[in-house]
């Protein structure tokens, strides 16, 4: 028997392991511009146009919870996510691919509803589904989306772009899905203890759609153009603020300053927050799910987007030696951890 130590999955988390994974990968092809490391793959389709490709995996009990989450929200859920992706690279979806497990306890009726949910999503995003797989599943149900898209290779928008000085953005406000997440999970234990109870949702709906039925921000990248602005830098928020923050300061190789009071929250977000004991802060920083896009946009260019309401700038990139803070209220730097979905 080897005696060689092992690693556990958990020891070096998910990003950990997919740069485990993937750190020797080669690209030979000449039109493969960008591979693993990014929100998608970039393909160069001439000196002027990019494809990008992206996909995202769902699986039952670990993504979404069947007691909760209607079979037509999850289909479109499944599909908003994939085109958030395309979005994140400031490009416009065009196609997408659905392949799926299915154990045999859903009758074809469920997946009726399955597919009306990504049916709806298509028309909404307007892309069209060309494709997938399907099989049997014996551990419940497994979606896989893959999205296609195009970008003018001039607009490509990466991960590592942003530089020192430039300013943070975000579109809409954060945290509701995270506390729509809470909702659900909260009335499901009831049900487990007395089913006939019937769940408390009212006055939650804003909440609960944030986190069923997220919506993939195309309307930021047609925004963006309008207002001649390609961003240095730019992320979908889908494991957090913080963390996804750390991805653009890693892969830009900088530390950043982000101010608290300017995270965008609404109000029916921070006062569920506070009813369930939860910092309104924390659930923007590590909740997850929102599908906002974070982006940073140079100096020179604020002010082209400063003072839209679709958008709120919420701190700075700072050298790498720096490191990476919340300034409370108080002015005080509070060390900036990245505690979001893993």
């Amino acid at each position: 028997m080897s005696n060689r130590k092992t690693s556990t999955i958990e020891s070096i988390g998910k990003f950990g392991l997919i740069e485990r994974l993937t750190n020797n990968l080669s690209l030979t092809n000449p039109h493969t511009v960008l591979g693993v490391g990014d929100d998608s793959a970039i393909i160069e389709l001439s000196d002027k146009e990019s494809l990008l490709l992206t996909t995202d995996l769902l699986v039952e009990g670990i993504h979404f919870n069947l007691m909760y989450v209607p079979l037509k929200h999850l289909g479109y859920k499944a599909v908003s996510i994939g085109i958030s992706d395309i979005c994140a690279m400031n490009g416009k979806a065009e196609q997408i691919t659905v392949s799926i497990a299915v154990s045999s306890k859903f009758p074809v009726e469920a997946l009726d509803e399955l597919y009306d949910g990504i049916n709806l999503a298509c028309d909404d995003f307007h892309v069209d589904l060309v494709g997938g797989d399907m099989s049997s599943s014996v551990s419940g149900l497994v979606i896989s989306i893959s999205a296609v898209g195009r970008v003018e290779s001039n607009k490509i928008t990466l991960r590592s772009g942003a530089k020192a000085n430039d300013i943070i953005m975000v579109s809409g406000t954060l945290g509701a899905s995270y506390l729509g997440l809470q909702i659900l999970e909260r009335e499901n234990e009831v049900f487990k203890v007395n089913p006939v109870v019937q769940p408390e949702l009212d006055g939650f709906d804003a909440l609960i759609k944030r986190q069923l039925k997220p919506e993939a921000r195309i309307d930021v990248v047609e925004l963006l153009d309008n207002l001649g602005i390609v961003p240095t830098s730019m992320i979908d928020i889908s494991d957090g603020l913080a963390s996804d923050l750390f991805h653009l300061c890693e892969k830009s190789k900088l530390g950043c300053q982000l101010f608290e009071e300017k995270i965008p929250m609404d109000d029916l977000t921070k006062i569920t927050a506070i009813d369930f004991n939860i910092s309104p802060t924390t659930c923007a920083l590590n909740g997850g799910e929102d599908y906002e896009l974070l982006f940073t946009v140079a100096q020179i260019d604020f002010d082209k987007i400063a003072g839209n309401p679709s958008f709120t700038p919420i701190g700075y990139m700072t050298a790498q030696e720096d490191g990476k803070h919340l300034i409370d209220a108080n002015g005080e730097l509070i060390p900036l951890k990245a505690q979001g979905w893993q």
